[in-house]
């Protein structure tokens, strides 16, 4: 059963029976708004990327993106880098590993952010999404939708975060403005 998140809800990455999940998938999907001109409706195509920063007590540690594509320690691996969205019609466009039963004790808080990387801002986008799916038995645990599109250019997406013995999943939802990862920092640090 799938949660349709809002801003700021969290959830717990326990499985109904009590265990944890060991391996967890953040998908990413989006589409270009179709624009009217003068001959009609057209769509653009928009270069999002996804990317998955890892802070071990609120210091980023390293970083998943597409030209990283997998953490140093192996346990966080992106997909690839989908340069034009929409092709799943509803389905990830890019897609984000994380094996949680790997990932370094001291790395305690994992953030999802989304960035236009050719510089449209999110009025140009619909049907964006992310989601986080139990990459065991593909089922879907959770889902934030980006609504209402917005004159900024990225989004402070989602995290998971060490609760316990175990992770929470939390929609972000955060609004920014960069190109890439890097450029998100400064809006990223004050929601760890």
């Amino acid at each position: 059963m799938t949660v349709n998140m809002t801003k700021g809800q969290s959830v717990s990455l326990q499985k109904n029976d009590g265990g944890s999940l060991t391996a967890v998938r953040m998908g990413l999907g989006w589409q270009a708004a179709p624009r009217r001109g003068l001959f009609g409706s057209r769509t653009r195509e928009i270069d999002l990327d996804a990317s998955a920063v890892l802070f071990a007590d609120k210091q980023p540690v390293d970083v998943v993106f597409f030209r990283h594509l997998v953490s140093d320690d192996g346990s966080v691996r992106h997909t690839g880098d989908n340069l034009v969205g929409g092709v799943g019609q509803g389905g990830d466009d890019e897609a984000i590993l994380v094996d949680l039963a790997r990932v370094p004790v001291h790395i305690d808080q994992i953030v999802f952010t989304v960035n236009s990387f050719t510089g449209q801002t999110f009025q140009e986008v619909q049907n964006a999404f992310c989601r986080l799916v139990d990459e065991t038995n593909g089922q879907e645990l959770a889902r934030y939708t980006l609504a209402g599109g917005g004159s900024y250019t990225a989004q402070i997406m989602a995290k998971v975060h060490r609760a316990g013995q175990g992770w929470t999943l939390t929609a972000l939802g955060s609004p920014a403005n960069g190109r890439t990862f890097q450029d998100l920092m400064p809006a990223l640090v004050p929601l760890l």
